[in-house]
């Protein structure tokens, strides 16, 4: 998956218009403008489509904890400047306050047939001798699974837990 696909598939699955990611960037300490945002969400075969880069992404995301979340104390995490799936995929875990037994559930609705332990592998340290690589399929069916669980109460209602 591209980074622009992730960045659209977020869109769709939390309903937010331009302004809104405009928003989530700004709760991130960076600025972005319509412009680019409407590149990056063009589709792949616009001759205008605009690569978002890993370090956009992960600032993207940051701002998406924040909102859901709340801003840490102290210093703000430094963005990514090289973002894999798994870091993607740890983020959203993040911004959404899911649980481990929450993410299996979510894999099931796509019959995707996930242990514990292989899930794991995909939050660890990439130097742990069980780190593995989470591939694009797996985020693609995450991605998924969200959108086929929650679509219309994120899209009704503002993005916090309680409202799952």
């Amino acid at each position: 998956m591209t980074n622009n696909d992730v960045l659209r598939r977020i869109r769709y699955l939390f309903n937010f218009s331009d302004l809104k990611i405009i928003a989530l960037f700004k709760l991130a300490d960076y600025e972005v403008n319509k412009a680019d945002v409407s590149d990056w969400l063009k589709k792949k075969d616009d001759p205008l489509l605009k690569e978002i880069t890993d370090r956009d992404l992960a600032i993207f995301l940051n701002g998406l904890i924040i909102e859901t979340r709340g801003k840490r104390e102290g210093p703000q995490p430094e963005p990514e400047y090289f973002l894999s799936n798994n870091m993607i995929l740890r983020k959203l875990k993040i911004a959404l306050d899911l649980k481990t037994d929450d993410i299996l559930d979510l894999f099931a609705l796509v019959d995707v047939k996930l242990s514990k332990h292989e899930l794991s592998a995909f939050f660890r340290n990439p130097d742990h001798k069980s780190y593995r690589p989470c591939m694009d399929q797996y985020l693609r069916n995450f991605l998924t699974a969200l959108q086929t669980k929650y679509k219309n109460k994120l899209g009704q209602h503002s993005m916090n837990r309680k409202d799952f």
